[in-house]
């Protein structure tokens, strides 16, 4: 007792002598000043760390204390203001009897310590000192939401021989704001009490953690799983049994949805007499010609070159798809016409088009096509998730092919949208938000001040989920009764892209928004028994999906002048021209420098949020960013994946088979035997194997250690020695570790 007494005086000494509140326990106290809130923590075996400077300051009253919780309000009852401390967590819960907006944290630069351990996309370290990160923050982050512009609602700080860790218990409504603070960074944060929902309280949780970057991670999937918000991988495949087939594949996407490839005309002459005839169908597609291949298709005599063949093709399918779209974007879009009319296209070019076309259309197209799925068994591909980049189109125009991929064992589902509703007229190749009047009109999200949000690239309106759903599940059925689609995804719904919305009829929080996205994709998946993908795989939208694409390379550079407008920049990413293999995902292009420190030095890169979902969500890459677009950070890249355990993702056409299938096939002979061991279980370790931070292990529930080495220098662990830019796992029962080295990928720091 006398022990616990001294250790209690010493952690109260250093407290500043006006906090009017010390809570405590053996682990450690916190000191709270009732008027602003400012906090002081002093764990029993560190030193004390201010917290919050506290905010301005505001009346108290009914103050009620205790040894280790106390409650009060703030302004005549406008607030009421309560914390507990329990073990290792302090809880902060704040209740508002009107809407407004308060300010709750005045986080300093001094309680960083050493770095702050930041959920940005998979996670990162930020050392305190680091120039680099510090202007990207202020410059790129200096104000964001904790749903979606974070993927796990907290962070983390780094005091050495202790951590502690924010989180942000109810995400939503929260908005938090970096400055300049002495050199470092000052953190505010504010929570809005809507007029929707002020009575829901703003809570957020302090965790005490051991000298460990993953502490903030682990503690919230204990809360997940406390709260019964967590859904384990197994949960979700016992649910969508289909969902088995993720484990091991690699995801790509495919691309090349057009009905019909150069090398399906058997006859070059015969095929331009029948388009320069007088058939209803070749004037319809004549018509819709732009001006090159009018000149191509008017000058060219006998066989065209291969390039006119190629202007050719492309015109001759984007004609044929704006025949099929309106038929259907209409005012109120009849999903039989939609599912019938690509069908009824097609049987219309065989019979107009014979002889000069291979005679069975089943075995027509380019990248999306029978002999596709076949190279990709041939190639030794067990298991693949394979979407369609461009929709499901390319399924109405070629269900045998998406029929050959699921016969072959794979996963094949179209790129899906339900986020964004187009008007008529707009845009009409993106074909997934034509959703009709309707959705356009009443199914928008209203504002406070009564205006509809634009959508995507201020494109149309963002929807409500409960609204479309109704239009979803009617569409979504309509396409499997045509093509034998077996997996899903809808772009958009994990982003943790949440909105209030004000319509009279209906008006939905946030937090019912996020909900409403959750039950989209969980009856996707669990009602239809489809393996449901999304974007991102953001915390708050996590439940329901069981992949997401963005979390190991998210967005980067998003408005960058160099890398998505100027296009004699060495990092222009590309154009989204030709539609069979858009440069904008084919194109390999390095990354600026200083994207490749913030999102790739593996130096500061750590599972944050595998920590949490790993066993639980599959991720991998954003789409604009697969395994071989950033030619600069390859080995980092992929070592990254490797070491987390996370699938590689590829874009694949009908001419970069050949190139990419050997790369393809070298990675999954190392990656999928681990992932389909791993990818049902936590991640329940991460440690820094040298001071320099190159050499990395991960460690799994069943004891698999994986190793990697990002540096040059071979590393000694235990009796193997890991070459640079190499991994190693080491699995519990095999006699010797498995290796892969990424030999012919050297890092360009070496």
């Amino acid at each position: 007792m006398r022990q616990i007494t001294l250790i209690m005086f010493s952690l109260l000494v250093s407290f500043p002598a006006n906090a009017a509140i010390v809570l405590k326990n053996e682990q450690w106290a916190v000191a709270l000043e009732p008027g602003t809130l400012a906090i002081d923590a002093k764990p029993a075996k560190g030193g004390s760390v201010n917290l919050s400077s506290g905010v301005s300051s505001h009346l108290v009253g009914n103050l009620q204390t205790g040894s280790d919780n106390a409650e009060w309000n703030w302004d005549n009852g406008s607030y009421t203001i309560s914390a507990r401390l329990d073990g290792a967590d302090l809880s902060l819960s704040i209740s508002a009897n009107a809407e407004g907006s308060l300010e709750v944290l005045r986080q300093p630069s001094t309680a960083w310590g050493r770095g702050m351990v930041f959920p940005l996309a998979e996670g990162a370290y930020i050392p305190a000192d680091d120039d680099v990160w510090r202007n990207f923050l202020l410059e790129r982050m200096a104000e964001f939401n904790t749903t979606q512009d974070i993927s796990l609602p907290l962070w983390g700080l780094d005091h050495e021989n202790f951590s502690l860790s924010w989180l942000f218990t109810n995400p939503f409504n929260n908005n938090v704001r970096l400055t300049r603070d002495d050199g470092g960074i000052a953190i505010a944060f504010t929570h809005d009490f809507t007029s929707l929902d002020f009575k829901t309280p703003m809570t957020m949780l302090l965790h005490l953690g051991d000298a460990d970057p993953l502490a903030g991670s682990k503690r919230y999937r204990e809360w997940l799983i406390s709260e019964g918000r967590f859904e384990t991988l197994k949960s979700k495949i016992a649910a969508t049994p289909e969902a088995e087939k993720l484990l091991g594949a690699t995801h790509t996407y495919l691309w090349g949805s057009g009905l019909i490839s150069a090398d399906d005309v058997q006859d070059w002459n015969r095929f331009l007499a029948v388009l320069r005839g007088e058939s209803k169908l070749s004037s319809d597609i004549r018509h819709r010609f732009e001006s090159e291949a009018l000149s191509v298709l008017k000058e060219t005599k006998g066989k065209p070159y291969r390039y006119q063949q190629r202007v050719l093709v492309r015109a001759f399918n984007a004609a044929l798809d704006a025949l099929a779209r309106e038929s259907w974007q209409v005012a109120n879009p009849d999903m039989n016409v939609l599912t019938q009319r690509y069908g009824i296209l097609r049987k219309e070019v065989a019979s107009t088009f014979t002889d000069a076309l291979r005679p069975d259309p089943s075995q027509w197209g380019d990248g999306i096509s029978v002999a596709t799925i076949k190279k990709l068994r041939q190639a030794g591909l067990e298991r693949l998730w394979i979407g369609l980049g461009q929709g499901w189109e390319g399924g109405l125009w070629h269900p045998e092919a998406i029929k050959a991929g699921v016969d072959a064992g794979y996963l094949l589902g179209p790129y899906d949208s339900y986020e964004t509703a187009l008007q008529k007229g707009d845009n009409p190749s993106w074909a997934t938000a034509h959703l009709g009047d309707t959705a356009y009109r009443d199914c928008a999200i209203r504002q406070k001040d009564g205006s509809l949000k634009a959508g995507f690239q201020q494109s149309g309106h963002y929807t409500q989920p409960d609204c479309v759903r109704p239009l979803m599940q009617k569409r979504i059925q309509a396409l499997l009764s045509a093509v034998p689609f077996n997996s899903w995804f809808l772009d958009a719904y994990a982003t943790g892209m949440v909105f209030d919305s004000y319509p009279p009829a209906k008006k939905i929080t946030q937090q019912q928004y996020a909900a409403g996205n959750e039950e989209n994709m969980r009856w996707v998946g669990e009602k239809l028994g489809l393996p449901i993908g999304s974007e991102d795989g953001n915390a708050t939208t996590a439940r329901g999906v069981l992949f997401a694409h963005g979390m190991q390379t998210p967005v980067i550079g998003w408005g960058d002048r160099d890398m998505q407008h100027d296009k004699t920049s060495p990092y222009f990413l590309g154009r989204w021209y030709p539609e069979e293999r858009p440069e904008t995902f084919f194109k390999e292009v390095p990354v600026k420098q200083v994207y490749e420190s913030i999102h790739f030095d593996p130096r500061t890169r750590l599972p944050l949020y595998q920590a949490v979902f790993h066993g639980s969500v599959v991720t991998t890459h954003h789409w604009l960013f697969d395994n071989l677009k950033l030619k600069n950070v390859r080995s980092e890249n992929e070592l990254t994946q490797l070491l987390y355990n996370v699938p590689p993702l590829y874009h694949l056409s009908a001419d970069t088979l050949t190139e990419r299938l050997p790369i393809i096939t070298r990675h999954d002979s190392f990656f999928r035997p681990l992932h389909q061991r791993l990818a049902t279980q936590m991640m329940i370790d991460f440690k820094w194997l040298t001071p320099d931070r190159l050499v990395q292990q991960t460690t799994f529930e069943d004891g698999t250690k994986l190793v990697a080495n990002f540096g040059q220098e071979p590393y000694r662990y235990g009796n193997m020695v890991v070459k640079g830019h190499s991994i190693i796992a080491n699995v519990p029962g095999q006699t010797q570790p498995t290796s892969y080295n990424i030999s012919d990928r050297k890092s360009p720091r070496d």
